[in-house]
């Protein structure tokens, strides 16, 4: 992590302009302390350079071992061990240099005590600083990697679902083939040519999160055709939706099983005509769509029904907009109301 922080530039050049700022400062003040410039700027230099240099070995070691939390204490002592270090190695150079200033040596031999906790301070907060910037990348790229697995796990959810739909409808449909096969061979060759039909315009949608909805409502329209191949006359439609709905998005192959659904507690139970009604009107920012269709209240067919139509579309929806109340279904006058909610991108 902290090589990252060296090799972008994130971290190098506040550390460079910092340490600029302070030994600019350093050597005003040696001046304010009425010593010449010449000897200002090489009190500075020497022990500002040397400081800066130990700083960032400091952070190249760092590229390579960043100490966990409770060894925080051995990062202060070590920085300590350098501020010493540091103080008298300066101070020699410096005395060394101004041998000849014994005006200048006393003023070295007092602030050594302020050097020392100057070289200390500088030393250990370089670095926690390290340590702080690499633990808040090191957490802002766990929480980027965790929101990942988590779009994978839904998107591999959602594929789960829809792939479980799919073999449902086939299986009825191969069946409603097969028993037309020997008595009606004409509508036994339409309805695989309308399957054919279906499951090609499904195949195509797969790699679609979201379609328009006149799209999904067409795609729909093949679905009852080859149901009404099955059920003959006794399946009826009735689809409706304001044009300003016609571009709105929905999840693609989601009113599938309802409307799957429907059929089978509709038209199972009677040998009525059954009337399956959809209707689709945009309110405030959602896409509204109802589907109705009738039930025989005496009938103890849909108390049977597993519901994993109705419990797919609730999960994908949940999946798609981390919400519960997307889905919701009523039961009045062997009336059996399903209605979906999809709230529209602002």
């Amino acid at each position: 992590m902290a090589s990252n922080l060296l090799s972008s530039g994130k971290f190098l050049l506040p550390f460079l302009l910092s340490w600029m700022v302070w030994i600019g400062f350093h050597a005003i003040f040696i001046y304010w302390m009425e010593f010449n410039w010449t000897i200002s700027i090489a009190d500075s230099l020497i022990f500002n350079v040397t400081l800066a240099l130990i700083c960032f070995f400091q952070l190249y070691i760092m590229q390579f071992y960043l100490p966990k939390k409770e060894k925080a204490p051995y990062i202060i002592l070590t920085g300590g061990l350098m501020a010493v270090i540091v103080t008298f190695t300066s101070s020699f150079f410096l005395r060394t240099l101004y041998s000849n200033n014994e005006v200048y040596i006393n003023f070295i031999n007092r602030s050594n005590p302020v050097r020392i906790g100057i070289a200390f301070l500088l030393s250990a907060c370089t670095s926690m600083v390290n340590i702080l910037i690499s633990t808040l990348e090191s957490q802002k790229e766990n929480v980027l990697r965790k929101h990942e697995a988590e779009k994978l796990t839904k998107e591999a959810e959602l594929f789960d679902l829809r792939s479980q739909l799919q073999p449902h409808f086939l299986f009825n449909s191969l069946n409603s083939i097969s028993a037309l096969a020997g008595s009606k061979p004409e509508e036994a060759r339409k309805m695989v040519q309308q399957l054919s039909d279906f499951l090609r315009g499904t195949i195509r949608k797969d790699n679609a999160q979201f379609i328009p909805l006149h799209e999904e409502l067409n795609h729909l329209n093949l679905y009852f055709e080859i149901e009404k191949v099955r059920f003959g006359h006794r399946l009826k439609t009735d689809i409706q939706f304001d044009d300003s709905c016609a571009a709105l998005k929905i999840p693609s192959l989601l009113l599938q099983p309802v409307l799957e659904n429907a059929i089978k507690f509709g038209l199972y139970d009677t040998l009525e005509d059954v009337t399956i009604t959809i209707r689709a009107v945009k309110l405030n920012n959602d896409l509204i769509i109802t589907i109705k269709n009738p039930f025989d209240a005496t009938s103890n067919q849909p108390k049977k029904g597993t519901g994993f139509g109705l419990n797919a579309v609730q999960r994908r929806l949940y999946l798609l907009f981390s919400r519960n109340d997307l889905l919701n279904t009523a039961s009045e006058n062997n009336i059996f109301t399903t209605t979906i909610k999809i709230p529209q991108p602002t």
